[in-house]
C-alpha cells in the first residue's frame, strides 16, 4: 500500500496530501481509512503541499503590560444602549498590503459606534475608534471591553466616565 501511495504522490509532483491520495485510491477501487493513509505517508516521509495563505497575527500581548480587570466577566449582555461597548481590531488584505480596522460595537444595539482604518496596527488606531464612539454617542458612563492585544491601553475592560 505504501508503494501505491508513493506512486500517487510522485504522479502529483509531490503535491497530494492525505485527502487527495485517498481520493485517488478510491478511484482505483481501494477503500483505505484516512488514518492508515496518514500513518503510511508519515512513515514514508511523504507530505502534500498546502496552497493556503498564511494568516496574520494581530494580537501580540506585551508581557510587561498589566491587564485591566475583566469588568464584563464574559457576560456580553446589556439592557440598554451605551452600557457596554466591545472593541476589536482586524486586518483587511489589499493588493497594496494590509490595512487595519479598529471597531467599537455597542452590545445592546449591535451597532458599530466607532471605527478607524490605518496602515499600521497601533494604539492610536484603537484610540481613534474609541474617540469616534465617544463623540457620536456621548455616553455618561460606559464599559469598554477589548482583547489583550498589543494596542495595550485598552486591555480587557475599562470603565469610562464622560464629563
Amino acid at each position: 500500500m505504501t508503494e501505491r501511495i508513493r506512486q500517487i504522490h510522485v504522479m502529483s509532483d509531490c503535491t497530494y496530501g492525505r485527502a487527495r491520495v485517498q481520493a485517488e485510491l478510491r478511484d482505483m477501487g481501494l477503500c483505505v481509512n484516512h488514518k492508515r493513509i496518514e500513518l503510511l505517508m508519515s512513515q514514508a516521509k511523504l507530505r502534500g503541499v498546502s496552497r493556503r495563505r498564511g494568516f496574520v497575527v494581530t494580537t501580540h500581548r506585551n508581557p510587561q503590560a498589566k491587564a485591566a480587570p475583566d469588568l464584563v466577566k464574559r457576560q456580553f449582555t446589556a439592557t440598554g444602549i451605551n452600557q457596554l461597548w466591545v472593541a476589536d481590531m482586524t486586518y483587511v488584505p489589499t493588493w497594496a498590503g494590509f490595512l487595519y480596522l479598529a471597531v467599537v460595537v455597542d452590545v445592546y444595539s449591535r451597532k458599530v459606534v466607532g471605527w478607524a482604518f490605518g496602515e499600521r496596527m497601533t494604539s492610536d488606531l484603537v484610540i481613534a475608534a474609541l474617540n469616534m464612539a465617544l463623540h457620536t454617542r456621548r455616553p455618561e458612563s460606559v464599559i469598554h471591553h477589548s482583547d489583550q492585544g498589543s494596542q495595550g491601553r485598552f486591555n480587557r475592560s475599562s470603565q469610562h466616565r464622560v464629563l
